[in-house]
Order: structure tokens, then C-alpha cells, then sequence
């Protein structure tokens, strides 16, 4: 319960001041200027209310056009700023920055998207455009009569971060937040650390051995004293904001001792198809992933675990799973949770059906398995022949090709496979050069520096090339009986002007793409989002390709799309940076633009409250007015992202969003729609 409300929503009102506005319309650099004529909306704004100044330049947001805007500040007394330009995303930032430094509140300017509101889709109508320019401008005008100073928000910060996901990215980004001088807890589902880059055997372009590249980055993970490992450990619930987060961690035992690890592993029978080798092979229940794996202590598989006693050193024993359960308070959270490899439905490309057709993913463990033989064999047959499939789950055609489960098609290009796809054709030929090597693809994307190489380098090798149409897929049929090779690969060949084709193979090897990870859960526990390919979703990809919509929730790797082993480091370590930035300090700076509650409007309804997609944004609170109990609304500003559903749900008009008002709102829309003069000719 709490007294006097009415203080709690205070703000400083507005000093009393003449309003002073300097106007800047931007050439662009003739983006803005070659279709709206800047300078005859400069001449219609110095006429306007309000107006001191009305300039133009060929670029605003160089340092020439940001010395312009100070000096006016400081010289002409100019209180408010309206500059029209480029989206406000590209340079909102930049023109803030100006106004402070001219010692105006960053909050007194306001930005009007010339360019991709007006000359990029007008640019056939030269008079239309520059009348648009004027009443879009007009808009700006109107709100900044209306601006008042805001304060940023200010949050206290634990210097602390969770990184959910032990794989390359997840141990990159806890590598260089630790190194920052903050503490962070990586938890990793799986019994141990390396993800999908412990399976592979070498890394495209440099050709290095991947468990040599990975395991540096694991020593180095678990030898910070700023660190903290949780393997078979999961986020079971969050709540809070950025820079305080309550999070509970979930960790599975290992449930078996290291004295006793040995026997124990010696004594158990029951075995299960091994998930590293991509269930070519088996392995026990209570298992190491990989000779030199980390942790080097065996774990016990609890979800394929019978529960029957194992006879060790003479008495029965049986395995339990002690859960424990332990709460963190961290100021980030980054997501690496990885992605699955994709994999093919029962028949298609014969997958499932015929024992000779197998993925990428396979192919590269049964060569580690295999080791040096002269001979290429699979299944105890040798391999003469091998056609290499580019595409597969990747770049489907909604109405062509079946949908998954969820009802899409995966159309996105998973990009990694074809130089994958590439680098395996190379090897083949480089290790067994009696092996023939027939690469069907649809388009290939070799997009990285030096993966250009291994294509010219399959041609030197002679590896035949096969084009088919995305929405004529090759056929993959088990041959008839007696036949000399196990698989026919039926293609209508577009590099020989639409020739069918049956080339006969020993192999058929999948290059399967990306698939999200399954982690709905995570994604409902931290509000994230997820884009339309499924994968993760960045704020935006060029000027926040790092950050989720949720402040604080930071992505690394291939959780937000297919990346090689080179691009998931570099934004683990993008991932890293941003979370150094935002906790070094101890302190976070939230925009001030959120819900603020008029008290002496608000009668304690809930309209608000129900309409408010946010946990924690905006919640009713008892207070004592005068002797009675009172209900009113509270925002909690940290948890609100400033969307308006309440100012909408509101039936007195009680919230407004700061920054973006009812009263700024309706002003724009009066300017707008007002009779402006006829545009007079000004000479350039």
C-alpha cells in the first residue's frame, strides 16, 4: 500500500520558454534531393510558427551538417529540432548526439523520413513529392511545439551474464564477456561442451582440424576464473529486465563418479544409437561423446536410461538422477542454442528406403570412422561412384514441395551446405581418386572468402556437374536386381540444354541445410521472437544483428540463422561486445519513450492491464488517497517496450506514451491534413 501517488508519476513541468524551432531539410546526397526540391520546403518552413531557421544541406548527418545544427542551438537560441532525412533508424541516434552536445535535452528533436516516406516512392512526380516533403515536415513542426524534456532510464546492473548453450558460439561469447572483467554461467544442455563443430573433422577454408580449433576455445572457457560451467543444465523459468534478471538453472547429475567411472561404464549393457555419429554406430548409456571430449568425466544418458541395477565390481547398482535446482540474478542473457541439421523425410531422395543414401552429416563421420583405407566402402560394398545432392531441406517451393510439420516450407538458402557440399567432392577425389564424383545442384552459393576455391578445385579434379530446376528435383530409385550399382539418380540435366539422365552410383550423399533448434520453450520463458524462416530474430539486421526485441536477450550463432564456423564466431563475439556494453558500467540506459500514467485520471479500471502483452509492464497497486483505498495503475518502465496498447485500452485517457503523446499525435494529424500555400518557385 502506498501514500501520496500523486508523487510517484511527477514530472517537472515544461519551463515556461518561447519556442524556437530550427528546421533541416537533407539532399541525401540526391536521394532526397533529385525528386523533392529541399530547398523550396526549406523556403514554405521559415514561413511556418515557430520557425527561426530553415536550412538545407547536401548531407545533415556529416559533421559540416551536425556544426550547422549546434551553432544555431548556441548562436540563434534554437529549443526544438526537426530535421528531415534518411529513415530514423539510420541516424535518430546521430542527431541526438548533435543536440546534446549543443547542451539541448536529446529528446527536444524530431526526425521526419524524407527519403523512404517521400522521394523513393514518388519519385515519377517531382511537384507531388515536394508538397508531401512540405506537410510531412508540417508534421514534424507540430509535435516538437509539443516536445518536453525526457529523462533517460536508468537501471542498476548486475555485471553478470547467462549464456544458454555450451556449443562454439555460446563458448566464444563467455571466452570474451569474462575477458571484459564480468562474470558470467554458460549452461549446456548436453552432457558436454563443442556442439556441432566436435563432429566435424575439418573446417572450410584453412582446412585445420575442427576439434583442433575448438578445443584452445574450451581450455581457455574452463580455465577463466570469471566462468562458471553447467553441463546437462537448463533455464526452467526468467523474469525481470535487462540488467536484473532472475533466472533459475536446472542441472541434471553426471551419475557417475569419476573413482568409479571406468567400471561403472564397463558394466553397463544397454545400448543406444549414438547421436555423435549420427546413428551410424551405438554406444552405452553411460558414455563419453568423443575420445578427448570435455568434460573428460562420463555422463549417464537419463533419457534413455532403463533404470535396471548394473553389476559393478560384484554389487548391484543402480543409477539415480539428483537434480538440483540454484537461482542466478544476471544482467544479460545470451542465447546460442545452436541448430539441427535437417533431416530428410522417410523417402525422400530415397533417404530411409534405400540403405546407400545418406547424409552429409553421416558421410563426414563415416570417413572419421573409416579412417585411412585405400578402398572407399560403405556398408562392406566398395563406393566407384557418388553423387552429391546440393538443397536438400534447403530453398523448398511452397505448392511444389511438401511442408513441414508446423505447415511450412523451408526457403530460406541454408547457405553453408554448398561449400560443404563442395569441400566433401574435393576431399573424395583428393583421398580416393578411383571414386567418381557427380555434384547435382540447383544454384551454388560459394559466398565466403576462399570457398570459391574448392569449386575450381572440384573442376581441376574432375568431379562432373549436374543443374537441375528447383521445381525438378532429381529421383533417387533403388536399381533393379543384377544391376551394377545399388542406386539410380534420374536428373533432367540444364547444363546440357534439359538432357535426362540416369547416372548410376555406389552412394548418394544428401548436402542437408539448417534447421531452427526446437526451443519454443525458451522462446515463451524470454519473449523473443522468431523470424519467418523459424530461426531467431534480430532486431534488425544491419544496425542490431545481435539484439532480440527483448532488451538484454542477445543472440550468438546459428540460433539466428545458418552461419559457417567463421561467421558464428565473429557474432559470438559481436554477441559479447553488446553485453560488455550494455553491463560494464553497472549501470543500463533505457529510452524514456514507455506508458506514463495521468493519477489524477486514473480510476483503477484494468483496461490497461488486460490489454498489456508485457509480464510486468503495467499492473494496478493499492493506494491511500484521503483516507481510502484507491486502486491506480503503476508502470514499471524497465518492462515496457512503449507499444500503446494501453493508451488505446485506456477509457479516460489516463496513459500516454512519452514521446509519442495523444495531444503530439493529434497535432500531426491537424498539420497534415491542412491547406498548405502553393509551392512558390525558388531559385536554386
Amino acid at each position: 500500500m502506498t501514500e501520496n501517488p500523486e508523487q510517484e508519476n511527477q514530472t517537472t513541468p515544461q519551463s515556461e520558454e518561447e519556442i524556437r524551432i530550427g528546421v533541416y531539410t537533407c539532399y541525401c546526397g540526391g536521394n532526397i534531393s533529385d525528386v523533392v526540391s529541399c530547398e523550396r520546403v526549406a523556403k514554405q518552413m521559415r514561413d511556418m510558427p515557430n520557425v527561426v531557421i530553415s536550412r538545407t544541406d547536401m548531407a545533415m548527418c556529416s559533421d559540416g551538417g551536425q556544426a550547422l545544427i549546434e551553432n544555431d542551438i548556441k548562436e540563434k537560441g534554437v529549443n526544438r529540432v526537426v530535421v528531415g532525412a534518411c529513415a530514423p533508424s539510420l541516424h535518430e541516434k546521430t542527431f541526438r548526439g548533435t543536440v546534446t552536445r549543443a547542451g539541448l535535452n536529446p529528446y527536444l528533436y524530431y526526425h521526419v523520413g524524407l527519403r523512404e516516406q517521400d522521394s523513393w516512392v514518388h519519385h515519377s512526380d517531382h511537384y507531388a513529392a515536394t508538397e508531401k516533403a512540405v506537410r510531412l515536415m508540417s508534421t514534424g513542426l507540430a509535435k516538437a511545439r509539443l516536445l518536453q524534456d525526457l529523462d533517460s532510464i536508468l537501471l542498476n546492473a548486475e555485471k553478470h551474464a547467462l549464456v544458454i548453450g555450451g556449443g562454439i558460439a555460446g563458448l566464444r561469447s563467455a571466452l570474451d564477456i569474462a575477458r571484459r572483467g564480468l562474470r558470467v554461467t554458460l549452461i549446456e544442455k548436453s552432457p558436454f561442451l563443442g556442439g556441432r563443430t566436435a563432429q566435424l573433422e575439418s573446417v572450410f577454408p584453412v582446412n585445420t582440424a575442427a576439434r583442433d580449433t575448438l578445443h584452445p576455445i574450451i581450455e581457455a572457457v574452463m580455465a577463466h576464473p570469471n566462468i562458471d560451467i553447467f553441463t546437462q543444465a537448463e533455464m526452467i523459468s526468467a523474469a525481470g529486465y535487462v540488467g536484473d534478471y532472475q533466472v533459475q538453472i536446472q542441472q541434471q547429475s553426471r551419475g557417475v563418479s569419476d573413482d568409479m567411472a571406468e567400471a561403472t561404464m564397463e558394466a553397463c549393457k544397454q545400448e543406444v544409437p549414438d547421436e555423435f555419429n549420427y546413428g551410424l554406430t551405438t554406444r552405452k548409456v553411460i558414455y563419453h561423446a568423443y575420445p578427448g571430449c570435455y568434460p573428460a568425466s562420463p555422463a549417464v544418458d537419463w533419457e534413455n536410461y532403463d533404470g535396471e541395477p548394473l553389476v559393478v565390481k560384484g554389487q548391484p547398482t543402480v543409477l539415480y538422477n539428483e537434480l538440483k535446482t540454484f537461482d542466478l540474478t544476471v544482467g544479460a542473457i545470451v542465447v546460442a542454442t545452436g541448430f539441427n541439421p535437417y533431416e530428410p523425410r522417410q523417402g525422400e531422395y530415397g533417404y530411409g528406403e534405400i540403405p546407400e543414401v545418406v547424409t552429409l552429416p553421416q558421410l563426414i563421420r563415416h570417413l572419421a570412422l573409416f579412417g585411412d583405407g585405400k578402398k572407399l566402402e560403405w556398408n562392406g560394398h566398395p563406393v566407384r561412384d557418388v553423387a552429391l545432392v546440393h538443397c536438400v531441406g534447403s530453398r523448398e517451393i511452397d505448392g511444389i514441395h511438401e511442408p513441414h510439420e508446423d505447415g511450412q516450407v523451408n526457403d530460406y538458402c541454408s547457405r553453408v551446405c554448398c561449400t560443404a557440399n563442395l569441400h566433401m567432392a574435393a576431399e573424395l577425389r583428393e583421398h580416393y581418386p578411383e571414386v567418381n564424383v557427380f555434384n547435382l545442384y540447383e544454384d551454388i552459393r560459394t559466398y565466403g572468402r576462399g570457398h570459391e576455391t574448392y569449386y575450381h578445385e572440384s573442376l581441376e579434379k574432375m568431379v562432373r556437374f549436374l543443374r537441375f530446376h528447383g521445381d525438378d528435383r532429381p529421383e533417387v530409385v533403388a536399381a533393379p536386381k543384377g544391376d551394377t550399382h545399388p542406386v539410380l539418380v534420374k536428373v533432367r540435366d540444364h547444363l546440357t540444354w534439359g538432357e535426362e539422365l540416369e547416372v548410376p552410383v555406389d552412394l548418394v550423399v544428401l548436402a542437408v541445410g539448417f534447421m531452427p533448434r526446437d526451443v519454443g520453450d525458451l522462446v515463451e520463458k524470454l519473449k523473443i521472437s522468431r523470424g519467418t524462416d523459424r530461426f531467431l530474430a534480430e532486431v534488425h539486421p544491419k544496425l542490431r544483428p545481435v539484439e532480440t526485441a527483448v532488451p538484454g536477450v542477445i543472440l550468438a550463432g546459428t540460433a539466428q540463422g545458418p552461419m559457417n564456423i567463421q561467421e558464428t564466431v565473429a557474432a559470438a563475439s559481436a554477441a559479447a561486445a553488446k553485453v560488455a556494453a550494455l553491463l560494464a558500467s553497472g549501470e543500463v540506459e533505457l529510452e524514456p519513450f514507455v506508458a506514463k500514467i495521468d493519477l489524477e485520471k486514473c480510476d483503477g479500471t484494468g483496461a490497461c492491464v488486460e490489454v498489456c502483452e508485457y509480464e510486468d509492464a503495467i499492473a494496478l497497486e493499492t493506494f491511500t488517497v484521503d483516507g481510502r483505498q484507491v486502486q491506480r495503475a503503476v508502470v514499471t518502465p524497465a518492462n515496457c517496450s512503449g507499444c500503446g496498447n494501453c493508451v488505446s485500452a485506456c477509457p479516460n485517457r489516463a496513459v500516454d506514451v512519452q514521446g509519442w503523446t495523444l495531444a503530439q499525435y493529434e497535432a500531426m494529424v491537424d498539420a497534415i491534413t491542412l491547406d498548405i500555400p502553393e509551392l512558390m518557385e525558388v531559385e536554386a
